[in-house]
């Protein structure tokens, strides 16, 4: 048994395991910055506000119904409700003077701050959505960073673009790299399965312990590389907490599950096709490789 085992797991079944193993963590931190950027674009765009500023004449029982009606509707994901008194203290501490002083008035009105949920942050959204609130007698206007949103959105199709081409490229690279890897494997045994065939061996028993040994293969690169991002991830928000927002358990589920499926099938598919290249072969074509 133990002879079994230190043929199974020889040096040459390390060094692949390692390699695979390289190979599936890059793809795994691409899938992560993948994963991550579609939730930090969720988040900076739920993260930018637009104000609606009431008139003076609305009473702030009024204020707090109008406030509840907001919050029903669908691009709405919080409220906050800003009075005069509250908008005049920020500002103070911001200018470091107290405008009321020299007015002798508070010159500020009260207004409610909206967060939209991200589907809606965008020019043509905020439009419409600004049609729809002024239609309120008491709404004097609606405030929102037209120029911020546009660069946010525009820089967001950038990033998501950039890493979804280097994702695809790098799918590529890794099955190449992985297919090589496996190859060359092998390739060290061509020489065996000509002689099992010799011998009246069937493919599918010559090829069930290659394809035993490479699964097992792609299952341990793979959990290596599932544990070093989960180290990774688990660092990030230990130096960041804020960053639970974006590292999700969804997000992680989701890149170990890739990088898992994909080590295993592509080791597997990787194997069957190098070793029935090989079973294909006659002995004289083995010599000239």
């Amino acid at each position: 048994m133990s002879k079994k085992s230190g043929t199974f797991f020889d040096m040459q079944f390390i060094t692949s395991c390692i390699s695979t193993m390289l190979v599936l963590l890059l793809l795994g931190m691409v899938a992560f910055f993948v994963m991550t950027a579609n939730n930090l674009s969720v988040y900076v765009r739920e993260n930018i506000a637009c104000s609606v500023v009431l008139s003076d004449d609305m009473k702030e029982s009024e204020i707090l119904v109008f406030q509840k009606k907001i919050e029903k509707e669908p691009f709405v994901r919080q409220t906050t409700y800003i009075s005069k008194t509250q908008a005049l203290k920020e500002q103070t501490e911001a200018m470091g003077t107290d405008p009321a002083e020299f007015l002798g008035y508070n010159p500020f009105t009260a207004s409610i701050e909206i967060k939209l949920n991200s589907e809606y942050a965008n020019t043509d959204s905020l439009r419409w959505i600004q049609e729809e609130l002024m239609e309120d007698k008491h709404v004097m206007e609606v405030n929102y960073p037209e120029e911020l949103m546009d660069s946010v959105n525009r820089n967001i199709r950038k990033i998501s673009l950039l890493l979804l081409g280097v994702a695809a490229l790098l799918t590529l690279v890794s099955f190449a790299l992985i297919n090589n890897t496996i190859r060359l494997g092998i390739y060290s045994q061509r020489f065996l399965i000509h002689t099992m065939k010799l011998v009246g061996a069937g493919w599918p028993f010559i090829r069930r312990p290659f394809m035993i040994r490479h699964v097992w293969i792609g299952i341990l690169a793979a959990s290596i590389a599932d544990a070093l991002l989960i180290g990774m991830a688990y660092f990030l928000i230990r130096y960041e907490p804020g960053l639970t927002d974006i590292i999700t358990p969804t997000v992680m589920i989701t890149v170990m599950g890739t990088v898992f499926v994909f080590g295993v099938a592509i080791t597997s598919l990787c194997a069957y096709f190098s070793i029935n290249k090989y079973l294909r072969m006659k002995v004289g074509e083995l010599y000239n490789l």
